[in-house]
């Protein structure tokens, strides 16, 4: 599978809102919510005017051409977040593309990409039943707050 990784393009922001879905986390077996669910409020934090702020940085995942994936930050009152200097990151990708690397691949550009621009530190929620809380821990954040049903997670940059 070829797989290039680039900085979102300001045409495709519209594209997080369908990332945003994907990103919300269904356990097996729960019946996936309806994509209304992303204009609420908690959620539209995540990509409500992105590219308007300073701190909004964003990849997308590329493969034959389609879009697959992304990964997005921006410092936000969100379920991760920790204070106004870190951002707080999103990432997903599309179903059929799990599993092949490509999020891993994801999350390292962005990681490097914080850094240059002077970053120290990113921040994460991550249900704690989430396969992907694994690889976050993989590519170096490490649990520094736990809820009932989640973690919040930090990565030194």
């Amino acid at each position: 599978m070829d797989v290039t990784i680039r900085e979102i393009q300001k045409q495709e922001y519209p594209l997080l809102d369908n990332f945003l879905y994907e990103a919300v986390f269904i356990p097996e077996g729960v019946e996936p919510p309806p994509k209304a669910i992303i204009a609420s409020p908690e959620l539209q934090v995540y990509v409500e005017h992105f590219g308007e702020l300073k701190d909004d940085w964003g990849l997308v995942a590329e493969v034959d051409g389609k879009i697959v994936g992304a990964v997005w930050v921006r410092i936000m009152n969100d379920y991760g977040h920790i204070d106004d200097e870190t951002p707080s990151l999103a990432i997903s990708l599309y179903k059929e593309y799990r599993g092949f690397g490509i999020g891993t691949a994801m999350m390292k550009e962005i990681l490097v990409l914080l850094k240059s621009h002077g970053y120290s530190r990113v921040s994460l929620s991550v249900q704690k039943a989430n396969y992907a809380a694994k690889m976050y821990v993989k590519v170096g954040f490490e649990i520094v707050r736990e809820k009932e049903e989640e973690y919040i997670m930090i990565c030194n940059l």
